[in-house]
């Protein structure tokens, strides 16, 4: 019932500027239409308001929510009209509904909201009645930590994780108070490691030593807890002042050992200070969110382990000890791999999962094939997954609005195995209405994501840096539960073998899918997102279905018919996202009717010409290609052009793109290809345009990226003057730094790759960019220079991907705020004279999993010396190059990477868990060496990396 809530007071929020846009207009409608639209206006922020109180009230909800959806519909329809009225096509039954019928529906919307206010009022008054009681309480009670407890026996794959977090609590230098936070999402085990910590020998050496739940939220209680566990009952009378300073004059000089299980932000900050920073005390803190982690550990000298999934072998061991009856545990076929693919690695769910195959029958055949289909139908009904079930409904209502539940039942489109690529994912939720656009400077898209992925609901897999993720997913059982929400509300359908079929589904994912007229039980005219994976019957590929589609994804469609289909789709008027696919290899000069597109994507498609028309759509925002080229000269009217994202043009002789680009004032991000050697006096022209720094204040994210192989150096060397970058990635024969790069303001990442070498001047000169965070080099090999002292002091991330590994000569002082140190070369021997003990703020050390195993232990061994311990991580490539599917890697030639663990060094693992996320953007995934990926960042462009299988 929550998910319901949530979906409907997003909607009605997000009606009310589409109701106030809608009375503006002011449409040549029935008279009665104005002054229906103006009381509905008034009504529904009461009724969204009402509802975020009466979350429980069944019926009330269900008609409320039809009720916002009628009136979406309504709205989408009266728009949908206007606009084929602007165009002069022609309006029948079958191809829109005429003003007499909108003009009833509207009148229609007021009757019912009419009738249904006395009902709200008088659940209001009841509701505020119930929360008047002595003794009601408007939040529900939290089950105790130790009460979800797993047995002993239960454990698996603790011991590596258990070894580094022992180590943790031996005494070291300096001898201070050191926060560990273990995270996580819910039901790896947090609270078992900790408790598993608490009880080993090393945790019982404290003398002063307490277990504490902070899942109630109450610090003055939590306080009082810790006080009475130490032997120092405290005053009834006691605020929460008080009892800090009673905790902390009671520790004083004392060496002390706390678990505070379930963290919460605010708490930490109130309780902090009564715990003395002093001789070598620990306090362990378990959390979901990565920022509560992230401050408990940050001021203290801190550690923080990121808990990973079980992995295959020990996700299987655990599921058939709880699954199977001991004398079947040796059956040789067990056809679990799909159950073990939806619990992925957690183990509350492959316990939970696994009691419950138990009671039907041995995991083999048919048996198994069939739970595992309807499990998600199981979860809110079977009491051997209640747990489960309590634990996902938690994460799902722990989110602080209703707008971040609405974006995470978005994921159910997607397959909970593959990486989603996020950027296309926001501009899904802003196409299909799920957010709006803020004048604040701040995107809430963004902010959306951060905190869905700060709850650890959503994982980050490639990170570029903390607000931009390349690729994410949600794990197993919480895409169960979110794609179980959706069914229910008739949201989302996934139609593959036509088995379910949803009667006023608003979201379709089509994978490989049978239907045909013949077996379409519902028409689909109220779709808004359809996704195509695949095959799909010409039934399901008739456009004409989908009147109101806002999202269409054809990237991966296999069949679809380029003048048949095309030529529909383009009567889609209410379109804002589309992306299309392989078979297509021009578009129709009709396309100028989607006046409300906002994103075109063609990178998968073979269209290598564009017409004029597409980049006249008045709300083209994002334009993606694959060596586009220009059918001719276009020439845009002034302000006209919102294009913002310029990405895969191949810029030749002609001067016609040049002259585009220098027209349009509001871009943000350009990706071109330049492969001939002539003069490129236009373009350069162009270019220096789009870098000029006019605004001396600017703080926008420019992004140029230029592969120029074959063309003259001479294009970047003209670029000089007062200039502005972000981020900048170039490829070509660079003998030196171009002198624009030197002059640059604002510029934080630097991709550069050659296919020789880079000299000494041009590594000299770039220990001159003092702002500069960011740093990948790729290439054959690199001239030796030193890094002096002082130099390059605020980088962050540097990243060499050599053939012929030589490295820089580092001095002490220099890169002193360097956090990841990446050697992606199969040929580094030990560590090659680099020497880390002078990055004292380094996290992670990543090397090319090539390298010989006697490196990969020498490393290990350095970095347990490193007072910061960093990790060692090893890449592995996945993909031969020149497979370029990455949305954005700045060029071909890619390849897709990730992190694995270390199976040769059991004794000395290279560890997995990250206790930060690097910046940058390469397709990597960090693997627990327990399980599944989980993290993996890298800069953003020319990488060894740069595609995602089967992104979406």
């Amino acid at each position: 019932m929550e998910a319901s809530v949530g979906l409907v007071v997003a909607l009605l929020k997000n009606l009310v500027p589409r109701l106030f846009s809608l009375a503006e207009k002011k449409y040549n409608l029935y008279k009665r239409f104005p002054g229906v639209v103006t009381y509905l206006v008034n009504k529904v922020p009461y009724i969204a308001a009402a509802l975020q109180q009466l979350g429980q009230n069944g019926q009330l909800v269900e008609e409320l929510n039809q009720l916002a959806h009628d009136i979406e519909d309504c709205i989408d329809h009266t728009n949908y009209r206007e606009l084929q009225k602007e165009q002069g096509m022609l309006v029948n039954s079958r191809n829109g509904k005429s003003i007499e019928e909108l003009d009833k529906e509207m009148v229609r919307l007021k009757t019912e909201v009419q009738r249904l206010q006395p009902i709200i009022d008088d659940a209001l008054k009841k509701e505020m009645d119930r929360l008047l009681m002595p003794n009601a309480s408007g939040t529900p009670h939290r089950q105790s930590s130790l009460d979800r407890l797993v047995l002993p026996e239960e454990l698996f794959g603790m011991k590596v994780p258990m070894k580094e977090l022992r180590e943790q609590l031996i005494e070291g230098e300096p001898k201070q108070l050191k926060v560990i936070s273990i995270v996580g999402f819910c039901g790896l085990g947090k609270t078992i490691l900790a408790h598993e910590l608490y009880e080993s020998l090393d945790g019982k050496k404290f003398k002063e030593r307490a277990w504490v739940s902070a899942a109630h939220g109450d610090s003055r209680e939590l306080l009082r807890e810790i006080l009475r566990q130490l032997q120092m009952p405290p005053q009834e009378t006691s605020d929460v002042l008080q009892l800090s300073v009673d905790l902390r004059d009671h520790l004083g000089n004392k060496k002390y050992f706390i678990v505070i299980d379930d963290m919460r932000t605010d708490l930490w900050n109130t309780i902090k200070s009564s715990f003395p920073s002093n001789d070598s005390s620990r306090i362990v803190v378990t959390t979901r969110f990565q920022s509560v982690a992230t401050i408990c550990s940050r001021s203290t000298n801190g550690y923080i382990h990121k808990i990973g999934r079980l992995n295959q072998e020990h996700s299987k061991l655990l599921f058939q000890q709880k699954a199977c009856p001991m004398e079947d545990l040796n059956y040789p076929e067990q056809d679990s791999a799909d159950i073990l693919k939806k619990c992925d690695g957690q183990p509350l769910a492959l316990t939970t999962v696994g009691e419950f195959m138990k009671k039907e029958g041995l995991p083999k055949g048919h048996v198994c094939q069939k739970a595992c289909d309807l499990l998600r139908f199981h979860l809110h009904s079977d009491h051997t997954l209640k747990r489960l079930y309590d634990l996902l409904i938690n994460d799902y209502t722990s989110l602080p609005t209703h707008d971040h539940k609405a974006c995470l039942l978005y994921f159910a489109m997607f397959p909970s195995d593959h990486p989603i690529r996020t950027k296309k994912l926001m501009r899904r939720w802003f196409a299909e209405g799920l957010l709006k656009s803020s004048n604040s400077g701040c995107d809430p898209a963004v902010e959306n994501l951060k905190i869905l992925m700060d709850h650890n609901i959503i994982q980050p897999i490639n990170v570029s840096n903390n607000t931009d993720v390349r690729t994410c997913r949600t794990y197993g059982m919480m895409h169960e539960y979110i794609t179980l929400m959706s069914h229910s509300e008739n949201t989302n359908a996934l139609f593959g073998d036509g088995s379910f079929q949803p009667k006023r589904v608003r979201r379709v994912s089509l994978r490989d899918s049978i239907i045909t007229d013949a077996n379409l039980e519902h028409k689909l005219p109220l779709v808004r997102s359809l996704i195509v994976i695949g095959n799909a019957d010409n039934a399901m590929l008739d456009f004409n279905k989908y009147q109101l589609l806002k999202v269409l994804d054809l990237e991966q469609c296999t069949n679809m018919q380029n003048e048949k289909h095309l030529h529909e789709l383009c009567n889609l008027l209410l379109l804002r996202y589309l992306s299309l696919g392989a078979g297509v290899t021009k578009l129709p000069k009709k396309i100028k009717q989607l006046k409300l597109l906002e994103t075109l994507d063609l990178r998968k498609s073979d269209v290598r010409i564009l017409r004029p028309e597409v980049i006249k759509l008045p709300n083209l925002v994002h334009l993606f290609g694959k060596k586009l080229k220009l059918q001719k000269k276009v020439v845009l009217a002034s302000g006209q052009c919102k294009l913002q994202t310029l990405a895969g043009f191949l810029v030749e002789e002609s001067k016609e793109f040049a002259e585009l680009m220098s027209q349009m004032k509001k871009l943000r991000k350009v990706k071109i290809w330049c492969e001939s050697s002539v003069t490129y006096t236009n373009l350069q022209e162009a270019i220096q345009n789009f870098i000029d720094d006019v605004d001396k204040s600017a703080n926008d994210p420019r992004s140029l990226s230029i592969h120029f192989e074959g063309c003259s150096e001479d294009l970047l060397e003209g670029l000089h003057g007062s200039c502005y970058l972000a981020s900048l990635k170039l490829h070509g024969q660079l003998l030196k730094l171009p002198r624009f790069v030197k002059e640059l303001r604002g510029l934080t990442e630097l991709c550069l790759q050659s296919a020789t070498k880079f000299t000494d001047d041009l590594l000299t000169a770039l220990c001159d960019l003092k702002y500069l965070k960011y740093l990948k080099l790729i290439a054959k090999e690199i001239d030796e220079i030193i890094i002096e002292d002082g130099k390059l002091r605020t980088l962050l991330w540097v990243c060499y991907v050599l053939e012929c590994p030589t490295f820089p000569k580092i001095e002490e002082g220099a890169m002193p705020n360097l956090e990841s140190l990446q050697l992606l070369c199969k040929d580094v021997d030990g560590l090659s004279d680099i020497q880390i003990k002078c990055f004292t703020h380094l996290k992670e050390v990543i090397l090319d999993d090539r390298v010989t195993n006697d490196t990969k232990l020498t490393w290990v061994k350095v970095a347990k010396e490193h007072p910061n311990r960093p990790k060692v991580l090893l890449l592995k490539r996945l993909d031969p190059p020149g497979n370029d599917r990455g949305e954005d890697s700045a060029f071909p030639g890619a390849t897709e990477n990730e992190i694995i663990g270390c199976p040769v060094l059991p004794e000395e693992p290279v560890q997995d868990t990250d206790s930060q996320m690097t910046p940058g953007e390469a397709n990597s995934a960090i693997y627990d060496t327990t399980g599944p990926p989980v993290v993996f960042a890298a800069l953003p462009g020319l990488s060894i990396s740069g595609n995602d299988p089967m992104a979406y």
